[in-house]
This record gives structure tokens, C-alpha cells and sequence, in this order.
């Protein structure tokens, strides 16, 4: 029986109606759900917005940073999006990267594995008792005892969705053990997705005794389509390059086999050479991180991503690139998946 096809759409902080409007227009569209992430700002406001505009889609955090906030405010959070929503809200969670959680929110966490798997155990205490009235919470990183803290109204649901988002292996398995789903990053190819990704997921399943069918798979594909295969290639040399950039990620393009040019990208990138970064980026590298092309090559590339994917989230290459081209390919993924 052929899987069904569940798509994510985006909602992002803007001026008056749009959210609701853009909210309706996906739901409409038949999108199974609307994520929205985290730069700067807290993910779940632009999604009450959305979810008092909808009654069907998901509603989910794609990701929230788990170090920007304590996760009791998270769980709060998540109690009230889900009120909101009637049970219709999954919470994202990730670690971001060190630089970003120390640079723009002034938290430093050396241990990001342990601080993320302890913040998922605090949040699933706070939504499960809640409402009975919360026992003292004694972790490693987090000591809450909860003292004056009066019973909250029942939740929607005790068994709320926890996600997480992932990079490299040690999140891919932290995912398997202790999560309800795992979000894809925008870097993983579609390669990286039916190979290593499934490796990592099943070990850390395996690792707490627990089926990895269980275990959600939202699949998460950087996608540029376009007639013009020279000018998709070129943006996504661009997004690729930007996040080759970043120290924290040399590891991750070393594992794929492009450590050398990920520092020469590096060494050009910190010159203030930005195009000479990308020129390092060759085609190999740009399509093992991108669909891009042929409107019938991505297709059919995503199409294979649906062996692993439960759901999915087709977004344009970001990082890197003006707002004009982002919304050039957000523009041309829906012609070329949703339009009837």
C-alpha cells in the first residue's frame, strides 16, 4: 500500500493577518502540518496564530532551542500550544549550536547531549503531572522542587510529541532512545537520510529497548528546483557554503567526505571572500546537501526520500542566500509539489 504523503508547511513572525491567511492557504492546500522555527524569538507564537486560524494541521516547532529558555517554561509552553490547538501541537527541540546558544542567548552548555535528554525528561515530567500537582525534580543539570506551585487544569493530552532535532550521530541516537520523532537537518541529503541516519536512529532505539518504527521520521530536504540548472546550482553552492563556514560543523562534512573543501571554504569564508567560499563548493558536495535542478529530477529525488520519511518538509535553501531567492524556491516548491 503506497505511503501517504504527508507535507509540512511553514508559518514565520510577520505584520497583522498574515499568519492566519498563509495558515488557511496550507491547510487548504492539503499540508499535513506548519512548522515554525526559532532564530530569535520564541517558535509557538506565530503557531497560536496559526492555530486559531485552522482545524486540521499539525501545529510544531521545527525546532525550539532548548537552552534559550528553562524546560519548565518549555513544558508550559507546550501545555498551552496544545490547549490552544486542541491537541494538535508537537514540540521540536534541538540544541542549536554552541556559538548560537552562548552568542545570542548568553547560555553556555558544554554538554549538549546530556543537557537535551535531561531537558526532554524535566518537560515530560512537568506535561504528565502538572495538573496532579508536581513531586521535586532531582537531575544532573536541572533541581526543581516545585514548592508553591498549585495543580494546573488537565491537559489535552499527557502523551504530548517530543521531536528532536539532530546533526550528527550522538543527537541522530539521543532521537532513537528518548524521543517520539527526529527531525531532519536542512544539510541532510537524501543519501544521508536512507543511510546513516537510519543506522544512528536504530542504535539508539536498540539502546533502550525500544522499535525505531516508533520513532517518527520527519524528513527535512533543502530544495531548489529550477529550470535554470546553473543558477539552482550556484544558490545552493551559496547555502552550502555558509554552513561549511562554521567551525562546529567541520566534523559533519569531514564524515560525508568533504573535509578538505569544507576548510577551504573555512579559511575563504573567514577572509571575507564569501563567492570564493562557494567556488570550493563543486557539484558533488552541492547535491549531497541539495535537491536542486530539473523540476523531474527533484521530484523524483524526493520521491526516494519517502522510503524513510514519515512526513516531510520541502524548505529553500536559506543560509546564504538573499530573501528574494528564498522566496523564489519557496514559490517554486509549491508549483512544482502543490499546485493542482
Amino acid at each position: 500500500m503506497e505511503k501517504t504523503r504527508r507535507y509540512w508547511g511553514g508559518v514565520y513572525p510577520t505584520l497583522g493577518d498574515r499568519i492566519p491567511r498563509v495558515a488557511r492557504r496550507l491547510e487548504e492546500e492539503g499540508r499535513y502540518g506548519l512548522f515554525a522555527g526559532q532564530s530569535w524569538g520564541p517558535p509557538w507564537i506565530p503557531l497560536a496564530a496559526a492555530a486559531a486560524a485552522t482545524e486540521r494541521v499539525q501545529l510544531g516547532t521545527s525546532i525550539a532551542i532548548a537552552a534559550a529558555r528553562s524546560p519548565v517554561e518549555t513544558a508550559f509552553a507546550a501545555l498551552d500550544m496544545d490547549r490552544i490547538s486542541k491537541g494538535r501541537f508537537v514540540l521540536g527541540l534541538g540544541s542549536s549550536t554552541r556559538w548560537i546558544t552562548r552568542s545570542t542567548f548568553g547560555v553556555d552548555v558544554p554538554r549538549p547531549v546530556a543537557h537535551l535528554r535531561e531537558s526532554v525528561a524535566l518537560i515530560r515530567h512537568v506535561i504528565g503531572n502538572a495538573h496532579r500537582g508536581l513531586t521535586p525534580f532531582e537531575g544532573e543539570l536541572f533541581q526543581v522542587d516545585f514548592q508553591g506551585l498549585d495543580a494546573t487544569p488537565p491537559p489535552v493530552r499527557v502523551d504530548l510529541p517530543i521531536w528532536l532535532g539532530a546533526l550528527r550521530g550522538t543527537m541522530t541516537r539521543l532521537a532513537g532512545e528518548v524521543a517520539d520523532g527526529l527531525i531532519g537537518h536542512p544539510l541532510w541529503g537524501v543519501d544521508w537520510w536512507l543511510g546513516r541516519i537510519q543506522e544512528d536512529l536504530a542504535q539508539g532505539a536498540s539502546r533502550a529497548g525500544r522499535d525505531v518504527g516508533a520513532v517518527h521520521r520527519c524528513v527535512y530536504l533543502s530544495v531548489a528546483p529550477g529550470e535554470d540548472e546553473r543558477e539552482a546550482f550556484a544558490d545552493a553552492r551559496r547555502f552550502v557554503a555558509a554552513y561549511a563556514a562554521i567551525e562546529q560543523y567541520a566534523d559533519f562534512f569531514a564524515e560525508q567526505g568533504f573535509g578538505d573543501r569544507a576548510g577551504r571554504i573555512r579559511a575563504a569564508w573567514a577572509a571575507g571572500d564569501r563567492e570564493g567560499a562557494a567556488a570550493f563548493v563543486d557539484e558533488a558536495m552541492a547535491r549531497a546537501f541539495v535537491v536542486y535542478g530539473e523540476p523531474d529530477r527533484v521530484r523524483e529525488e524526493v520521491e526516494r526520500a519517502w522510503r524513510v520519511a514519515d512526513s516531510m518538509l520541502l524548505a529553500a535553501p536559506s543560509w546564504g542566500l538573499p530573501l528574494e531567492r528564498i522566496g523564489h524556491y519557496t514559490q517554486q516548491i509549491s508549483r512544482v509539489f502543490f499546485e493542482r
